[in-house]
């Protein structure tokens, strides 16, 4: 018989959208090639973004906050395994998960560590450096405990796990580090990958909801493109991605070469005929998708110490590292304008890929770990007492006020 695994979605998939988006797909293709039923449930409305889950083979169910008929939901599909899609879907329904399915196993797929983009945006937007106070907030407490209360969190960057667990002390034991899959045919050069000659102007992408994208946006238009053109004055900087608001189209200028283009469909068309790709991120968290974009198709990056965070390990990048505007722009145009050093560049960028981020360099260990939880799950959540006793708490907590809404909503 096959076993089940229920995707609790914070929203649907958008691959083309987000990175996590992207994620996703990757967690339902291991669990797909391990032969599990799976069935996506959300309370999210469905975008026209969103990927067609259907065409998987994967069950896709609406599900409603607040309301007992997940409880006859859950019970009738008795899964073997609940991922979480972020710590907001485990304070939702993961104490219902625990009180029906009690035997499940409880994976959180964390995407990024909420607290400490947020914490960062919060420095940054009071002119400070981030320290301890920044990430000892309201939201580190609220996704900390839905850490401890799941049997396995798994974390996409090294640096994020390593401050789980140095600052935060928390056991190794319920930590997983799983970053990107990449198949190894997309590790490797594409037939139809441009070479230096073929390629013209920079390109940016990201989410335009995603607030550390749209500050880059920002940060491109007023600092670091004026510095660029003012160097390379018939280059254009082309920037994609999804849920361009007007403030952002009004930025579109022809004459400055600053060219907004809102959502594209395919990622690897836009930058496989771009030279460089810019990504001066300031804040955020987790690994950027859009490097992983960039260098499958063999683009080298211009980017942040905040955007190459947890990418290249003791690698090296396949690009610049630089966070002063002045100095950012001057070897952003140098590694544009030299073609020894860019496809230097190229070439690491599917190294990187090859030895960081393979497929088959994660996804064996990582279901290996869920086939030993599955089998000694009671011995592993008895060494977790945190995690007990704050599951214990919900259930006293969040548990009564869901049922007070749902009967307050039903005399409505």
């Amino acid at each position: 018989m096959q076993p089940t695994l229920l995707v609790i979605g914070f929203v649907y998939p958008e691959p083309n959208s987000s990175a996590a988006g992207t994620r996703m797909l990757q967690l339902i293709e291991a669990f797909q090639e391990q032969d599990y039923n799976i069935t996506f449930a959300t309370t999210c409305k469905k975008s026209e973004n969103a990927f067609d889950l259907e065409s998987l083979g994967v069950n896709v169910v609406e599900i409603v906050l607040n309301h007992s008929s997940f409880d006859v939901f859950i019970k009738s599909l008795n899964p073997a395994i609940v991922l979480f899609d972020r710590f907001m879907t485990e304070e939702q329904f993961g104490w219902r998960v625990s009180e029906h399915c009690p035997g499940a196993l409880r994976i959180l797929d964390t995407e990024d560590l909420h607290f400490l983009r947020k914490g960062r945006q919060k420095a940054f937007n009071s002119n400070q450096e981030t320290d301890i106070s920044f990430l000892k907030s309201d939201i580190a407490k609220r996704e900390i405990a839905s850490i401890y209360r799941s049997d396995l969190a798994l974390v996409i960057s090294e640096t994020e796990y390593k401050i789980l667990i140095e600052t935060f002390k928390i056991d190794s034991a319920i930590l997983w580090y799983l970053p990107f899959m990449i198949p190894s045919q997309n590790c490797e050069p594409r037939l139809d990958c441009k070479a230096y000659s073929e390629r013209y102007d920079f390109v940016s992408i990201g989410n335009f909801l995603h607030p550390p994208n749209s500050d880059v946006v920002r940060y491109l238009k007023k600092d670091i493109w004026p510095r660029i053109r003012k160097s390379l004055p018939e280059t254009k900087l082309h920037i994609y991605g999804a849920y361009d608001t007007p403030v952002f189209k009004e930025m579109h200028n022809e004459k400055e070469g600053f060219l907004i283009h809102g959502f594209v469909e395919d990622a690897f068309e836009v930058l496989n005929s771009a030279k460089v790709l810019l990504a001066p991120l300031r804040f955020g968290a987790g690994l950027k998708g859009k490097l992983i974009q960039a260098m499958q198709t063999g683009t080298p990056c211009a980017m942040s110490s905040v955007a190459a965070e947890g990418m290249f390990g003791a690698m090296d990048p396949n690009g610049i590292v630089e966070d002063t505007v002045d100095v950012f722009a001057a070897r952003a145009v140098a590694l544009y304008s030299k073609l020894p050093e860019w496809e230097a560049f190229q070439v690491q960028g599917f190294s990187v890929l090859k030895n960081r981020f393979e497929k088959e360099l994660h996804q064996t260990n990582f279901i290996n770990q869920v086939n030993t939880l599955l089998e000694t799950l009671d011995a592993h959540r008895s060494q977790n007492f945190i995690g007990q006793m704050l599951s214990h708490h919900q259930m006293q907590s969040t548990k009564y006020m869901a049922r007070w809404i749902e009967a307050k909503n039903a005399k409505l």
